[in-house]
């Protein structure tokens, strides 16, 4: 790399390490940010100013400290000017958001779509939907950083290349490329585009959005057809060799259980599952059965739901306690469309969990829900844009 090269990157990766810091700690001054990174006064003040005018950050009014000369000026994140897309791409549709830097969800549309098996049509409508909200933001005054896009499987998140998606069943599709392509003609084509796992995604969303500090390891649980785990230790996502890491759903709780789609038996998946949950309560014709129609029949006490919903809340909480001992996470995020079953199955979840906590006398960590319910994916599609942007390497 050239010697200007290397001081345009150096220079964005201290611009970016100032919005970080400010994220983690809104309303610092220019002084204690220079302290916080160990940039001179100068530097920070000149990047501070760029920051502003960029719509990065913002300034309150001036703190009143009893001390004399100037008052310190506290900074800010500005939420009115920069905004991510965010897209999801689901087993049975598409969803996409507009999002501000604080995690305001600024605009969205979402489409159900009963046959997911024309990829070629369904990420051509993905990106037509991205294109609205582009036009969206456009209309609002926000200036877009990128694109982000989570989808059920492994990526290869260099080449954007969905390699797996058992419950889609697609294989080695180039969704990246396919939305890019979409894109061609529209002032988007250029924008930034990543790729990523739902689970990773909606990890990261609840770790950029979530009130600061935000605890780590966190471990976000997506809950639905499938069962998938996004994993944020050390300021990073962790995703394994491959792509595969936080396959949970794919961990066996039980040998020689029931068969999942992968084709194993007695995982985490064919216990805890909306398929298999419907299954338990409809038979066969209970893979039918919608997670609303479920949440229904458990909402209005129907006892053989009620029973299914508790038996997978509790394999769900064996599932988390084995999530906890393999990475002791400081914050533990349920989150998916399993969720909508409520008390009987979060609620089993939480008493099995805390049994084996007091068994081993420990002090389990925090769990909770999602901050972004249904849309967590896409918001946390659009929370990937930001990641990447603010770390520069």
């Amino acid at each position: 790399m050239s010697i200007t090269g290397d001081q345009s990157l150096l220079k964005q990766i201290n611009r970016m390490a100032l919005v970080r810091v400010i994220r983690r700690v809104p309303g610092l001054s220019r002084a204690d940010v220079a302290k916080e990174t160990g940039l001179t006064k100068s530097t920070v003040s000149l990047l501070v100013q760029e920051l502003i005018d960029e719509g990065w950050l913002a300034e309150l009014d001036a703190q009143v400290t009893g001390a004399l000369g100037r008052r310190p000026t506290p900074l800010r994140i500005d939420p009115q000017r920069l905004a991510m897309i965010g897209g999801e791409l689901a087993v049975d549709g598409l969803q996409v958001v507009l999002v501000s830097l604080t995690g305001e969800i600024l605009d969205s549309l979402s489409e159900t779509h009963a046959d997911m098996q024309d990829v070629a049509r369904v990420l051509a409508r993905l990106g037509e939907m991205v294109a609205i909200a582009g036009e969206r933001a456009k209309a609002l005054g926000r200036e877009l950083l990128g694109i982000g896009i989570g989808v059920p499987g492994a990526v290869d998140e260099r080449s954007g290349l969905l390699k797996v998606a058992p419950n889609l069943g697609w294989r080695d599709v180039e969704v990246l490329a396919q939305v890019r392509r979409a894109l061609e003609g529209n002032p988007l084509y250029n924008l930034p585009i990543y790729v990523q796992n739902e689970a990773d995604v909606a990890a990261l969303g609840e770790f950029e959005f979530g009130e600061a500090p935000v605890p780590e390891p966190l471990i976000y649980l997506s809950l639905g057809i499938g069962v998938g785990a996004g994993i944020v230790v050390s300021d990073r996502l962790f995703v394994g060799a491959d792509g595969f890491a936080g396959e949970v759903g794919h961990s066996v709780l039980q040998r020689n259980g029931p068969l999942c789609s992968c084709g194993r038996r007695g995982c985490a998946e064919a216990f805890i599952g909306v398929r298999a949950i419907a299954t338990r309560i409809a038979g066969a014709h209970g893979a039918k059965l919608s997670t609303n129609d479920l949440a229904d029949l458990v909402n209005a006490g129907k006892l053989e739901a009620v029973e299914a919903a508790k038996e997978a809340g509790d394999y769900l909480g064996m599932l988390v306690q084995n999530l906890w001992t393999a990475f002791n996470p400081g914050r533990i995020v349920l989150g998916g469309p399993a969720c909508a079953l409520g008390d009987a199955f979060v609620g089993e979840a939480r008493q099995t969990f805390a049994l084996y906590a007091a068994e081993a006398r420990l002090a389990i960590p925090e769990l909770r829900l999602s901050l972004y319910g249904v849309q967590a994916v896409a918001v946390g599609a659009a929370a990937l844009v930001l990641h990447k942007t603010t770390r520069p390497l």
